[in-house]
């Protein structure tokens, strides 16, 4: 079982029913066959996130360190949309962790289990 959390690249919505309504446009038009590069302000999100916990790649002895769920964690980021996945077990301290880096980066957070904005 994982945790996740979404992060873009834009501006914040007015309230968690808008922010829901621009995650699923992001996913629609950004995951699948519709791949692009990851937006500068998203790569260096997630570098700083791989900077704090290990990320995985096939075969790593990492995955008992860190909380993400698959890796190379940029693979989950396409455009301005990063959509990841933690270990449910790890998820707590992680998910505290990216919130607040997505906050002082400028990110929008959402929680697409609560399916809510994380401030």
């Amino acid at each position: 079982m994982s945790y996740d959390l979404a992060v873009w690249d834009g501006p914040r919505p007015a309230d968690d029913a808008s922010a829901l309504e621009v995650l699923e446009g992001l996913y629609e038009r950004f995951t699948g066959g519709n791949v692009e590069p990851p937006t500068p302000r998203i790569r260096q999100y997630v570098e700083e996130l791989v900077a704090q916990w290990p990320d995985l790649s096939a075969g790593d002895e990492d995955e008992d360190t860190s909380p993400w769920s698959d890796g190379p964690l940029i693979n989950n980021a396409s455009g301005p949309l990063f959509y990841f996945g933690m270990v449910f077990s790890k998820y707590q301290e992680a998910a505290l962790f990216a919130s607040a880096l997505a906050r002082t980066s400028g990110l929008v957070c959402f929680d697409p289990q609560d399916r809510r904005l994380i401030a």
